[in-house]
C-alpha cells in the first residue's frame, strides 16, 4: 500500500521540517500515532530511533502496532524513517518519507507511505485516509504556536 498526501502552510520550510523529522512530535498532530519515544539505537542504525505506537479505528473495528522506526535520512528538505526491528526477525517494511519545499506565501510538504505488509490492508488505507484529512487543521494549528 502506498499513500501520498500534501499540506500547504503559512510557515518557513525549517519551521515545517521540525514537525515533521521528529516522530515523538507526531502525536501532537497525527491521531493515528498514539505515541513515539525515543528507543535504544542498535547496531546499524543511520539516525535516532522511536518505538511508535499506532492506533486506529473504523466503525466496531480498532487496529494497533508498535513499530520501531529508525530516521535513515535527513536533509534539509526531507526525513526517510524506515522500519527497523531489532528482534532479528523479518517483519513487513513501513517507509515515511516527509518532503518539504518552498511555495509562495509559505512551505509544502508532502508526506508519502509505503506499508508492505498485507496484515492491514484496505482498513489502514481508509483510516489513513481520514486521518490525514483530520491531521492537516492540527499540524497547521501546531505550526501558528
Amino acid at each position: 500500500m502506498d499513500v501520498t498526501a500534501d499540506l500547504t502552510a503559512p510557515c518557513t520550510t525549517d519551521e515545517l521540517m521540525a514537525w515533521v523529522d521528529d516522530l515523538a512530535r507526531y502525536p501532537r498532530w497525527l491521531a493515528i500515532v498514539s505515541s513515539a519515544s525515543p528507543a535504544d539505537a542498535v547496531a546499524g542504525d543511520a539516525g535516532p530511533a522511536w518505538l511508535v505506537d499506532l492506533r486506529g479505528r473504523l466503525g466496531p473495528l480498532a487496529r494497533s502496532k508498535r513499530l520501531r522506526m529508525v530516521r535513515t535520512r535527513r536533509t534539509p528538505d526531507s526525513a526517510l524513517f524506515e522500519r527497523r526491528e531489532a528482534d532479528g526477525k523479518t517483519h513487513a517494511p513501513w517507509v515515511l518519507e516527509a518532503r518539504v519545499s518552498p511555495v509562495d506565501d509559505g512551505s509544502r510538504l508532502v508526506m508519502h507511505l509505503h506499508y508492505g505488509g498485507s496484515l492491514w490492508g484496505p482498513v489502514l488505507e481508509r483510516m489513513l485516509g481520514d486521518e490525514i484529512e483530520n491531521s492537516r487543521p492540527r499540524l497547521l494549528a501546531c505550526l501558528s504556536g
